[in-house]
């Protein structure tokens, strides 16, 4: 085929976040297939130091540091009637680049990841669209806005609406729009007023020689702290992580800590909210911040928790958990899109109590955790590799496989 343009709402490295992890390696996929070059921003000066990374990935790359304030991101929003999403990911700096990328190389197909991302496509392009949504964003900003009150929760219901009719705008015009799980797909496709949409899954996959338990020694200042010994990873600047973190720190560690005094929650990724640092060092609580590896720490744990209420698509952190061989209570959103089984995989629970409750009976019987751990980690390397979820990808982009009577 000829050449793919690829659009990103973030640079995909360093692979260290759930959107990062994806959009990393299917842009690896797609630079085996054809020459790709990529639009993007970087959310921090970290993030421009993997520069030379894309560099060598890339065909061509444009690279813009997104600084727009939030203020005005939301002022042109309502000026515009967008959403703010697509306001704040608006910049015309990268238009320019993927107008000139256009106009000058032979582009076949553009792969879009993440919805703000497809207002860079031009509605005369000609050729093949992806669109990867990975998540259905209006479903998310619907479940803050029931949570939240006042002007947040107008604007959140301002902005699911939009998104909405964006979602099928996107699905209407590509060619397949992609979510990371089965569940997403149903979701969006009930949702949409064209019927004909193709809309597929196309799921997450792993490392798992990468996140190998036996490749790694656990994090020694982990190690210090009682057990039993349970983690929580992720973005913690990320709405869904702070409820989730709040929700470990405030209802679930106590009543596990009223059997098991010595148990320690750990909370380990960048950026953590200032009311998370504030819990960090009290009542068996600590708020690690940015690592630069995250396997030592899952490695010194004994258990990890995901007690998420707002949950869209395949949540990394419990593949990664589950690759290292932990054993895993998650609530049922966070197990969604992936096909474990209950009470061997992992143990999924609704209510703190009953969360609580399945911590205390791993903890209490270190034999039955190594064994679902074990279990864990098999059903990874067994169903979870990345080649097995974007083997589909040739497919979606367009790519004809040559058989012998095409080739005589």
């Amino acid at each position: 085929m000829g050449e793919i343009l690829f659009i990103s709402h973030r640079i995909p490295f360093p692979p260290d976040r759930g959107d990062k992890i994806r959009s990393h390696h299917v842009l690896k996929a797609l630079a085996e297939i054809a020459p790709v070059h990529v639009a993007t921003f970087a959310d921090d000066e970290r993030d421009e130091h993997f520069e030379p990374d894309l560099a060598r990935l890339a065909a061509s790359y444009r690279l813009v540091h997104r600084r727009k304030p939030l203020a005005v991101a939301g002022g042109q929003a309502l000026a515009s009637g967008r959403p703010l999403s697509l306001a704040a990911f608006h910049d015309a700096r990268l238009e320019a680049y993927v107008r000139d990328v256009l106009a000058q190389r032979p582009i076949e197909a553009i792969y879009v990841f993440s919805g703000q991302m497809a207002q860079y496509v031009p509605e005369d392009f000609q050729g093949r669209v992806v669109a990867d949504l990975v998540d259905v964003d209006s479903a998310k900003f619907e479940a803050y806005a029931a949570k939240g009150r006042g002007f947040r929760s107008l604007m959140e219901k301002r902005e699911a609406r939009l998104m909405r009719a964006e979602e099928a705008r996107i699905c209407a015009a590509a060619d397949v729009s992609l979510l990371v799980s089965c569940a997403e797909v149903e979701l969006l496709r009930s949702r949409l007023p064209d019927s004909s949409a193709r809309v597929q899954a196309m799921g997450n996959g792993l490392d798992s020689v990468f996140f190998d338990p036996a490749s790694v020694s656990p994090e020694t200042r982990m190690l210090d702290h009682g057990g039993p010994r349970i983690i929580f990873t992720g973005q913690m600047d990320y709405a869904p992580n702070i409820e989730a973190a709040t929700r470990a720190i405030e209802r679930i560690l106590p009543l596990v800590r009223e059997v098991c005094p010595d148990a320690s929650l750990h909370i380990v990724g960048r950026n953590p909210a200032p009311a998370l640092m504030a819990r960090s060092g009290r009542d068996g609580v600590m708020v690690w911040g940015r690592v630069d590896d995250i396997r030592p720490w899952l490695a010194a744990a004994d258990m990890a928790l995901v007690p998420l209420e707002i949950a869209r698509g395949v949540q990394n952190k419990v593949l990664e958990a589950m690759a290292m061989a932990l054993p895993v209570v998650l609530s049922p959103g966070a197990a969604t899109g992936i096909d474990a089984l209950d009470g061997q995989e992992f143990a999924v629970r609704e209510s703190d109590a009953a969360m609580a409750q399945a911590l205390l009976d791993l903890g209490r019987a270190p034999d039955l955790a190594k064994a679902m751990g074990d279990c864990a980690r098999k059903w990874i390397v067994d169903h979870g590799s990345w080649a097995a979820a974007l083997s589909r990808l040739p497919d979606y982009m367009g790519v004809r496989s040559e058989c012998p009577a095409d080739a005589a």
